[in-house]
């Protein structure tokens, strides 16, 4: 197990977390958790995943009808379930730049094992540098991991304003209360409510409601994470009480909240 302190990495700490027998990572279109006894029931959301284990770990991630024991990269919105001693599983926006290396590795297929020996260890004590091998294999450099999502020119302009905003938490207050509602999102993008959800959709490969509720999730995580309650990070993400927020929870990341507070706690 790889036990990460930011003060030793060329990490910054507002992005970092660290436990005795976990580290924690996060920014925008990216969050990395290295730890131990993954017990993961069934779930799917909106980013890819990287599952790896640790040289020596046990690993089975479980699909509808069949069954990974090695490293392994999912695609969005894949149906799984994740039994692992100890490793990094890494979440991925898929229109970042990762995500569209790892949308290319994996062409059309729902998931694709990946070679346990690409994750070889070095010296250093930050999670990602460990995994530099897996990431030269996709033919990325380390500071284009975390390459944010408005970076991409491709992207229409307005949504990268829109995603800068959606961003803001990463830098203090979470701005995701519920009710951004389409009609007042286009409004202030000068769109007919029709077409920012058409141009959303086509851009980002998600409807805009299922993806405001994914990072409404990662605002509650980054507010657990800076030691808020599972009732104020609720609140501050923007949903009704710690139960709603357990309920999408558990759909998207299949624990519950009580398990995610002592993993950032």
């Amino acid at each position: 197990m790889i036990v990460v302190h930011a003060r030793d990495a060329n990490i910054d700490q507002d992005s970092y977390h660290h436990t005795m027998d976990s580290s924690f990572w996060i920014k925008p279109g990216l969050l990395v958790f290295c730890g131990e006894a993954f017990d993961v029931s069934p779930h799917a959301h909106h980013a890819l995943q990287v599952v790896i284990p640790e040289p020596g770990a046990d690993l089975s991630c479980r699909f509808e009808n069949s069954v990974v024991s090695g490293g392994v990269v999912i695609a969005a919105a894949v149906t799984h379930e994740l039994r692992m001693s100890g490793g990094w599983i890494i979440l991925v926006e898929p229109q970042s730049r990762l995500g569209r290396k790892l949308s290319t590795f994996l062409a059309t297929m729902p998931y694709k094992p990946v070679n346990d020996s690409l994750v070889e260890m070095s010296r250093s004590k930050d999670p990602m540098l460990n995994l530099d091998s897996f990431f030269r294999f996709l033919d990325l450099k380390q500071d284009e991991i975390a390459e944010e999502l408005r970076s991409d020119h491709s992207l229409d302009s307005r949504l990268q304003k829109l995603l800068s905003r959606l961003d803001a938490c990463f830098q203090g207050e979470c701005l995701k209360p519920s009710h951004w509602r389409a009609s007042e999102i286009a409004g202030e993008l000068a769109l007919s409510e029709s077409r920012f959800l058409h141009l959303f959709r086509e851009q980002m490969g998600v409807a805009w409601r299922p993806y405001l509720l994914w990072r409404r999730l990662i605002c509650a995580v980054q507010a657990m994470r800076l030691g808020a309650t599972a009732t104020e990070a609720a609140y501050k993400a923007g949903f009704s009480d710690s139960a709603h927020l357990s309920r999408n929870f558990r759909r998207h990341f299949g624990i519950n909240i009580r398990e995610a507070t002592r993993m950032f706690s």
